[in-house]
C-alpha cells in the first residue's frame, strides 16, 4: 500500500485548514505502522482516506495495485468490502443480535448463505478466542469481548489491509494489552498489513515502525 502526494483540506469559519500536506507514504505486505500525533491533528482522517472513506483533494491511494480513487464509486466500494478491514475506538456491534451474527454480518449483506456466513463467523471467532460466546449477545460481553467480535467482523472478509482507529481507546489496561497481542498475531496469521492510530505508546511501541503526523506531514521515528 502507497500514497503519492495527498492533500487534504477543510474550511472553517472561511479559514482553509490544511490537514494532509503532500504526504507520500509506504508500507509493505505483512508490515504494522502506527500513527501518533496530537489530538485534531488529522490522523482519523488519514486513516479514513486510506480506507476509501473519505477522498482527498488530490493524490493517490495505491492498495494492492489499485488506484483506489481512480475507480468509480460501486467499484470503490466492492473494493474496501472485499480487500479493507476496519475496527474504531466504538465497535459498533448491532445490540439486538449476538456475537455470531455480528461477525457474519458482512457476508450476508453481500448476500452469501446464511450457513455459509456462519461457518465462516465460527471460524474467525474461534481464531480470536470466542467460540465459547457465539450465542452471546453484545450486552452480554465485556468491553474487551465487544472488541474481539468487532474485530473478527473486519476480519471476515480475510482483508489484505486493516485499519484500525484508536482500537483501544475505550478499553481498560487488562484487555487494553489483550486486544494489542491480539493484533499482532492477527498479523502474523493472516499476514496483512495493520496501519494503527493511537495515542496508545504500548501499542505503537508494537508496531514495525511509527510515525508521527505534524503540520500536514509524516515523520518518522527513528
Amino acid at each position: 500500500m502507497k500514497t503519492h502526494q495527498l492533500y487534504k483540506s477543510y474550511l472553517s469559519k472561511a479559514e482553509k485548514i490544511e490537514v494532509l500536506s503532500g504526504i507520500d507514504f509506504e508500507t509493505n505486505k505483512g508490515e504494522t505502522v502506527a500513527v501518533i500525533g496530537a489530538s485534531g491533528i488529522g490522523k482519523s482522517t488519514f486513516l479514513n482516506i486510506l480506507g476509501t472513506l473519505d477522498q482527498p483533494d488530490s493524490g493517490q491511494v495505491i492498495i494492492d495495485g489499485h488506484d483506489v480513487f481512480g475507480l468509480s464509486d460501486d467499484e470503490r466500494s466492492r473494493f474496501r468490502s472485499s480487500s479493507i478491514g476496519f475496527v474504531f475506538q466504538f465497535h459498533h456491534l448491532l445490540p439486538e443480535f449476538n456475537a455470531l451474527e455480528n461477525a457474519m454480518m458482512p457476508l450476508l449483506i453481500q448476500g452469501m448463505r446464511r450457513k455459509e456466513a456462519a461457518e465462516k463467523a465460527k471460524d474467525i471467532l474461534d481464531i480470536v478466542q470466542l467460540s465459547h460466546r457465539l450465542n452471546h449477545r453484545v450486552t452480554e460481553l465485556s468491553g474487551g469481548e465487544q472488541q474481539r467480535v468487532a474485530v473478527a467482523r473486519a476480519l471476515i472478509h480475510r482483508p489484505s489491509l486493516l485499519l484500525a482507529d484508536e482500537p483501544t481507546g475505550n478499553l481498560d489496561q487488562k484487555s487494553s494489552e489483550n486486544v494489542h497481542s491480539l493484533l499482532k498475531q492477527l498479523n502474523e496469521h493472516f499476514q496483512m498489513t495493520l496501519i494503527v492510530v493511537t495515542h496508545n505508546m504500548t501499542l505503537a511501541n508494537l508496531m514495525d515502525r511509527c510515525v508521527t503526523l505534524k503540520d500536514g506531514k509524516l515523520i518518522e521515528k527513528i
